[in-house]
C-alpha cells in the first residue's frame, strides 16, 4: 500500500508530540470518542479541525495491548482497527455531530474492511462506543443516514463497545498536519478537508489544520 513508503527512520525517535496517553483529557473536559475509518493519518487531520475537540490520538481499538503496534496491527490478524481518540467539550460539539462528520467527511462508511487504497481489517469502519448514550446516537445516526439514502450501498459500520484504545508510535501523531504533501495525504486526505470547509464550516476552529487546499 501507497502509505506503506513512510520513511520510518526520519520519524523514529526525533520527533515529539505531545499526544495525550489513552483515555486522557484535560480536566474542564468529560467526554472522549474512538471512531475507526481507515487510515487514522486522515481522520485526525478531520477531528482536529474541529470547534471543542482539544485533543485527537492516532492509535488502535479493538484487539490487545500486546499486538497494539503499527507493524503488527498491519498485519490484520490482531483484531485492532486503526483508530481515532477524540477528546472534546459536549458543551461546543456533540457526540451526534462528531458522528455526522465521520459518516459524510471523515471515510466512507459503505466499504468493507478497506478504505481507499487501504485493504484489511484494520481499516474497518467501526464505533466503539464508551457507553449506553453513545451506542444510541450511534446507532439512531446511521438509522437516519439509511432512511434518507445519503448513500447509494448499505452501512457497514460495526457498532461495538469500547474495551481498550492504545495510542500509535510518536511518528504517526498529527502526520497530516507536518507532512501536508505527502503523497498519500495529497490523494487520500485533502479531499475529505475540502469537503469538511464546504459542509461544516460553522463548526470549525478559526485556526484549523493549515493545509493547503488547492482544490
Amino acid at each position: 500500500m501507497i502509505r506503506r513508503l513512510i520513511v520510518l527512520a526520519a520519524a523514529a525517535g526525533s520527533l515529539a508530540f505531545g499526544a495525550l496517553p489513552a483515555g486522557a483529557a484535560p480536566a474542564h473536559l468529560s467526554e472522549r470518542a474512538v471512531l475507526a475509518g481507515g487510515c487514522f493519518w486522515g481522520m485526525e487531520a478531520v477531528f482536529e479541525s474541529l470547534r471543542g475537540v482539544t485533543g485527537v490520538v492516532s492509535g488502535f481499538s479493538g484487539g490487545t495491548a500486546l499486538t497494539a503496534h503499527y507493524e503488527v496491527v498491519s498485519s490484520g490478524m490482531t483484531g485492532h482497527a486503526e483508530s481515532v481518540e477524540i477528546s472534546y467539550d459536549p458543551a461546543q460539539i456533540s457526540y451526534a455531530q462528531l458522528l455526522r462528520v465521520y459518516f459524510t467527511v471523515a471515510h466512507d462508511p459503505t466499504e468493507l474492511n478497506r478504505q481507499g487504497p487501504d485493504d484489511g481489517t484494520q481499516y474497518r469502519s467501526a464505533i466503539f462506543y464508551a457507553n449506553a448514550e453513545q451506542k444510541r446516537i450511534a446507532e439512531r445516526t446511521i438509522h437516519e443516514l439509511t432512511a434518507a439514502k445519503v448513500f447509494h450501498d448499505p452501512i457497514v459500520t460495526q457498532v461495538v463497545a469500547l474495551t481498550g484504545f492504545y495510542p500509535a508510535e510518536a511518528y504517526h501523531q498529527h502526520f497530516a498536519e507536518r507532512h501536508p504533501d505527502y503523497p498519500y495525504i495529497v490523494v487520500n486526505d485533502k479531499p475529505k478537508l475540502v469537503a469538511l470547509r464546504k459542509q461544516y464550516a460553522p463548526l470549525l476552529k478559526p485556526n484549523a489544520v493549515a493545509i493547503e487546499l488547492t482544490q
